[in-house]
């Protein structure tokens, strides 16, 4: 998919805009995994683009009392088994992985989270 960005034929980069709380969660895992879903949250969904990530952390997570955009490494072959869904425009691409696979996805992340931009 002309979105996705291949660091190489292996990792692909991804975004995924927090709050401040799941931000803290990451922290304590240096930086390293995605907090446990909520109940209600059945998936974790990454972001293909920097821009979409942006939208979502500026503009619904910042007035809930902080928003930040984070870019992470995730092998390419664990992302082969989830198809590139459409949420909304065009534009806005997400990979939607069960909630039940969390432990999975976050072993295939190479590398750290990053927190790239942070929005009040």
């Amino acid at each position: 998919m002309a979105d996705t960005v291949r660091v190489n034929d292996k990792v692909i980069t991804l975004w995924r805009p927090v709050g401040s709380r799941e931000l803290e969660l990451i922290a304590a895992s240096d930086m390293r995994a995605f907090p446990p879903r909520l109940p209600e949250q059945p998936i974790i969904y990454p972001v293909l683009t920097e821009a979409y990530a942006t939208k979502i952390a500026r503009d619904w997570n910042a007035p809930r009392g902080g928003g930040f955009v984070t870019r992470f490494h995730v092998r390419a072959d664990f992302l082969a088994h989830y198809e590139i869904r459409q949420a909304g425009g065009r534009e806005f691409l997400e990979y939607w992985i069960p909630a039940e696979h969390l432990s999975a996805f976050n072993a295939a992340i190479v590398g750290q989270i990053e927190v790239v931009a942070e929005y009040r």
